[in-house]
C-alpha cells in the first residue's frame, strides 16, 4: 500500500506561519516612522514635583497587523539613567483581548496620559517610546523612537524657605482682635497721677482735711520726683474745677471759677515749696454732667436707668435738673451719693517715664537678663544683628519666663532663619503647649512642615494661622507654586518681591512682572536673581538681558554654568557662541 508522509507537510506549514508572523512584525517595525506622535507640552515641563505627559498617537491605515499586539512604553532618558512611564497596550482587530483596537484598513488613534516624579537629573533629557510587538508566540523590539525633549524645571526653582513669625507681647486693636505686629516695648511710657479736693455745697474754700489728704500728698511727692529724676520727664500739671449739676447755671459758673482759683493757688504754693517750678494749666466746668453720668452708671441706685434716660432725653441742663428732682425719692439718693463727689477740683500731673537705652538693654540682656521685664528682654534680643546672639537671649528668656510661649517660639524663629527647621520644630511644639491656639505658632509649625515637604499638613496649619501676618500669605504662595497653582501664588505674593514671587510670575506667564520683582529685590550678589533674569531674557528673546544676567550669575556662582548647560530654558542657545563662552 502506498503511504503518504505528512510530517514534512506539517513542518512546511508551520514554517510558513512563522515566516508570515515574522514578516508582519518586521513590516510594522520597518514602517514605525509612519506612526504619528503629538506630545503635550512639546517640551516637557515639571509642575508640582511631577513631569506630566500627554501623547496623542495616530496609526496609519494598513499599518497595524490584524493579529499583532503592541506594548508601548514612554521612557525619559538622561545622562546616567532613565525613568519609565506606564506602558500602554494596543491590539489588532483579530486579537482576542481587551486592549485598545486599531483597525487594519482604517488605522486608529490612542490618547495617553501619565506622570512621573521629577528629579534634577531630568533637567536635560529626551523622551523615547519603546515598542515591543508580538504576534502569536513571536515578539520583536522596535528601535526606540524619540518624540520629545525635556525637562523645563523653572517651577522647581522655588526656594522652600517659608517664613516664621516672631512672637511679641500683643495689645488689642480697635477691632478687639490681636495684632501680632504691635511691638509692646515702649522706651517712653506716658503716666499720670491724680488727686481730688472736694468742697462743701456752694463753697469754694479748701478744708484742712482735704488739703492734707493722702492722695494730695502723694501727688505732690510724685510731681517732685518727676521734676528731679532724669528718667522721668514732667510734661505738665493741670487743675480742673467743677460744680455739681444742681443749682442755677450762673451760681454754678461762679462757684466753679472760684474753686479753680483756690485749688490752683493751693497746688502752686505746695509745688513751689517742693522746689517744682511749673506753670499750671487751669480750667473749670460749671455743671459736670459727664461726671454725673459716669458716677451714676457705676452706682447701685435703684432707678439709675430711669435717670440716665432723662439725661438722654433733654439737652437743656435746667430741664434735666428739674426732671431729676421730680424723682424725689431717687433724687435723695443722688444728692447723698453722687453730687458731693462732683463738687471738686481735679489735679493731674502728667509725665513720661523714660526707659533704658538700647545699649543698657543689650548689656543687661547678656549680663543680668532676669533684671529685665519680658517686653524689655524680647526687645533687647532684636537689637543684636548676630542670629546666634539673638538665640542666646531667647534661651535666657525661656529659663526666666518659662511659662511664656514667646521664648521657645522666638528661639525657633531664629533657627528657622538659619534654615535649621528641624531644630526649630521641638521649640515651636513647646510653644504650642503653652499657647495652644496662637496663630503665630500655627504658622511656624506650618513652615516646618512645608520645609520638610509635608505640603498638605502645612496648608492646614497656615489656614489655622489666618490673620497672624503677611508671612502666612507668603508661605501659602510657596504652597501654591508647589501645587502648580501659579495665579493663586501670585495673589498670595502680592506684598512681596523676591526670587519666589518672580518664579510664580514667570510660571503664570507674567515675565514683565517677574522682572520688576527681581529688580526690586535688593540683595547684592544674588546669583538666583541674575539667573532668573536670564531665564526671562530667553523667554522674551531679549538676548542682552539673557547674556548679561547669565554672565553675572555665573560670575557670582560658578556652579550655575553647569546648570545653564542643561537648562532647557536655554535650549535655543545651546549652540550660540556667546552662550557657550559663558557656560564653558
Amino acid at each position: 500500500m502506498f503511504k503518504i508522509n505528512f510530517k514534512p507537510l506539517v513542518i512546511v506549514a508551520m514554517a510558513a506561519i512563522v515566516l508570515s508572523s515574522c514578516a508582519g512584525l518586521k513590516k510594522m517595525k520597518k514602517n514605525a516612522d509612519q506612526i504619528q506622535f503629538k506630545v503635550t507640552p512639546e517640551l516637557l515641563e515639571a509642575h508640582a514635583g511631577e513631569v506630566d505627559l500627554a501623547i496623542d498617537s495616530r496609526f496609519p491605515a494598513k499599518y497595524f497587523d490584524k493579529k499583532a499586539t503592541i506594548v508601548a512604553t514612554p521612557v525619559l532618558k538622561y545622562e546616567g539613567g532613565e525613568t519609565t512611564y506606564g506602558p500602554v497596550t494596543v491590539q489588532g482587530e483579530s486579537v482576542e483581548a481587551n486592549n485598545k483596537v486599531i483597525g487594519y484598513k482604517t488605522g486608529g488613534s490612542v490618547s495617553y496620559k501619565d506622570a512621573v516624579d521629577y528629579n534634577n537629573v531630568m533637567a536635560k533629557s529626551e523622551l523615547y517610546v519603546n515598542i515591543t510587538a508580538s504576534k502569536g508566540s513571536k515578539t520583536l523590539d522596535f528601535e526606540p523612537i524619540k518624540i520629545a525633549d525635556g525637562v523645563i524645571a523653572t517651577s522647581q526653582m522655588i526656594a522652600n524657605f517659608p517664613k516664621a513669625i516672631l512672637g511679641v507681647q500683643r495689645e488689642a486693636n480697635t477691632s478687639g482682635k490681636y495684632d501680632p505686629n504691635i511691638d509692646p516695648f515702649q522706651r517712653i511710657v506716658p503716666d499720670e497721677m491724680m488727686a481730688d479736693i472736694h468742697y462743701l455745697i456752694n463753697r469754694s474754700n479748701i478744708r484742712k482735711d482735704e488739703s492734707g489728704a493722702k492722695d494730695v500728698s502723694d501727688l505732690e511727692a510724685y510731681t517732685k520726683q518727676a521734676n528731679e529724676e532724669d528718667r522721668i520727664d514732667l510734661k505738665g500739671v493741670e487743675v480742673t474745677a467743677y460744680a455739681s449739676p444742681d443749682g442755677e447755671i450762673d451760681l454754678n459758673t461762679n462757684l466753679a471759677a472760684k474753686r479753680k482759683e483756690t485749688s490752683s493757688e493751693f497746688l502752686a504754693k505746695k509745688l513751689k515749696e517742693a522746689g517744682v517750678d511749673v506753670q499750671l494749666k487751669t480750667k473749670y466746668t460749671p455743671e459736670d454732667w459727664d461726671g454725673f453720668k459716669e458716677l451714676l452708671e457705676k452706682s447701685n441706685i435703684q432707678d439709675k436707668e430711669l435717670i440716665l434716660r432723662v439725661l438722654s432725653m433733654y439737652n437743656d441742663p435746667e430741664v434735666r435738673e428739674r426732671e431729676i428732682k421730680n424723682l424725689s425719692e431717687t433724687f435723695t439718693e443722688v444728692a447723698e451719693d453722687i453730687l458731693p463727689k462732683l463738687r471738686r477740683a481735679k489735679m493731674t500731673t502728667n509725665v513720661e517715664l523714660i526707659g533704658k537705652t538700647d545699649e543698657e538693654l543689650k548689656a543687661l540682656a547678656k549680663s543680668d537678663a532676669a533684671s529685665l521685664n519680658p517686653a524689655e528682654l524680647l526687645y533687647a534680643a532684636t537689637l543684636f544683628e548676630d542670629l546666634n546672639e539673638q538665640l542666646s537671649i531667647y534661651n535666657s528668656f525661656i529659663k526666666i519666663y518659662s511659662d511664656d510661649w514667646r521664648g521657645p517660639n522666638n528661639a525657633g524663629y531664629v533657627l528657622a532663619k538659619q534654615m535649621k527647621y528641624a531644630d526649630a520644630k521641638p521649640l515651636f511644639e513647646k510653644a504650642e503647649k503653652l499657647q495652644n491656639n496662637e496663630p503665630v505658632i500655627k504658622n511656624n509649625l506650618g513652615a516646618v512642615a512645608l520645609n520638610a515637604g509635608d505640603i498638605d499638613n502645612a496648608e492646614k496649619l497656615f489656614g489655622a494661622a489666618a490673620g497672624a501676618g503677611n508671612e502666612v500669605n507668603y508661605n501659602l504662595g510657596i504652597v501654591s507654586v508647589k501645587n502648580a497653582e501659579y495665579d493663586k501664588a501670585v495673589k498670595y505674593f502680592s506684598n512681596d518681591a523676591d526670587i519666589n514671587t518672580a518664579v510664580a510670575k514667570i510660571m503664570a506667564g507674567n515675565n514683565n512682572g517677574a522682572l520688576k520683582d527681581l529688580e526690586a529685590f535688593e540683595r547684592p550678589n544674588c546669583y538666583m536673581k541674575e539667573y532668573l533674569k536670564a531665564v526671562i531674557g530667553a523667554r522674551t528673546a531679549k538676548e542682552n538681558l539673557l547674556f548679561d544676567s547669565l554672565k553675572e550669575a555665573c560670575n557670582i556662582n560658578a556652579k550655575m554654568k553647569a546648570k545653564a548647560k542643561n537648562d532647557m530654558e536655554f535650549a535655543k542657545y545651546f549652540e550660540n557662541a556667546k552662550f557657550k563662552a559663558i557656560v564653558e
